[in-house]
């Protein structure tokens, strides 16, 4: 329940996260003649054009729904103005907002702070869905307890045999230490402690299954068993606590990609530059409106596919997908940046595997930020 209110408020908060950054519509002149009630300056319309301020003021309770709901979804058009062309054609969108059709779309930070709240709210209520987040952090779990039962046993176990060198520890004692000892060993068999691999075990690595969810399940507790050893203090540190404690790390891994999010736009646009290398006629603010309405796109294509999963759409809804992509991409660069059709495939095929690039990059540096952490 605590999840989903959660879940509801990081919604609501991306609604005022993307209004905060959103510029207003001017309006008429039914104001003329009174005064902003913050500035003082006189009105001319709806706003006042010193501080930007709304001329009509409410204090009633219902008003407190007015300005959530129009927080979220802007009433004044914005949302309707922008979502259609960002789903069907994302290139007009981009370079019109870039030649200064600003006040009728949402900015392309203010749609990427939403899509990421979004996404996020919709994974705190429903999953990631297909299994295999909720396995590997079943595994995760299971692995921190096995690895925190064989800490204690082995602290036990070295208390034992301190208390077995001393030479005058009577014969009575010496035997039920000794069996003490045994007991734990079988406990720990019994438990299923983890136990590191031996080198021969970790040459070979996790076995090849058909399914590729089992394979994610094995790979993660193969690699919960092998001792890290790169030879850099710090990095080894980190490892050892990372698996020592696998559940904690993934916790921090989904807890940094809410908040490192917008990484993904600096480390895309320098592949959009590889697009149009030494072009005069693209500057990097251009490049940055491309790459944010992409990803803004792809969170939300991914939070309706993620939603249609809970229905019998949910496979088509993949297909789809996987489909609409790529044909998404070529049209945002053939519009967007005026290409021609082949130009525009063949940077939309580099654009495909500069995307999965940036994505292993940020994903390795949320690993990273785990693990340090």
């Amino acid at each position: 329940m605590s999840g989903d209110i959660e879940a509801i408020g990081a919604a609501v908060t991306a609604g005022l996260a993307g209004h905060a950054v959103e510029p207003r519509h001017g309006g008429g002149g039914a104001h003329a003649g009174a005064r902003c009630l913050n500035c003082g300056t006189g009105l001319a319309g709806p706003h006042c054009h010193h501080c930007g301020q709304k001329a009509d003021v409410h204090r009633s309770f219902g008003a407190i729904g007015h300005d959530l709901v129009h927080a979220i979804f802007h009433f004044e058009g914005k949302i309707w103005n922008t979502l259609p062309l960002l789903a069907w054609r994302p290139g007009d969108l981009t370079r019109r907002y870039i030649h200064g059709e600003r006040a009728r779309f949402i900015s392309p930070l203010a749609l990427f702070l939403f899509a990421v709240f979004l996404t996020y709210a919709v994974l705190a209520m429903v999953g990631s869905g297909g299994g295999v987040g909720e396995g590997i952090a079943k595994v995760a779990a299971e692995q921190t307890r096995a690895n925190a039962l064989k800490e204690s046993f082995e602290q036990e176990v070295d208390r034992v045999d301190a208390a077995l060198l001393r030479k005058d520890l009577p014969r009575e004692e010496h035997q039920r230490l000794q069996d003490e000892r045994a007991a734990l060993q079988k406990s720990a068999d019994y438990l299923g402690v983890a136990r590191e691999l031996s080198q021969a075990e970790r040459d070979r690595g996790p076995p090849v299954l058909d399914d590729p969810r089992d394979q994610v399940m094995t790979s993660v507790e193969f690699l919960s068993r092998t001792r890290i050893d790169t030879g850099v203090a710090f990095i080894d540190h980190g490892m050892e606590k990372a698996i020592a404690n696998p559940a904690l790390v993934l916790y921090k891994l989904q807890a940094n990609a809410y908040k490192f999010a917008w990484a993904l736009i600096p480390l895309s646009l320098p592949f959009m530059w590889l697009l149009f290398p030494f072009s005069r006629r693209f500057h990097t603010y251009d490049h940055f409106v491309f790459v944010t309405y992409s990803i803004s796109f792809m969170l939300l294509l991914f939070v309706v596919v993620r939603l249609l999963n809970l229905t019998i759409l949910g496979d088509l809804a993949i297909f789809a997908a996987i489909f609409y992509v790529p044909f998404h991409m070529y049209r945002q660069l053939r519009d967007a940046y005026r290409s021609s059709r082949l130009g525009a495939l063949v940077r939309t095929a580099l654009l495909l595997f500069f995307s999965l690039y940036a994505v292993i990059t940020f994903m390795l540096l949320l690993l990273a930020l785990g693990v340090m952490g």
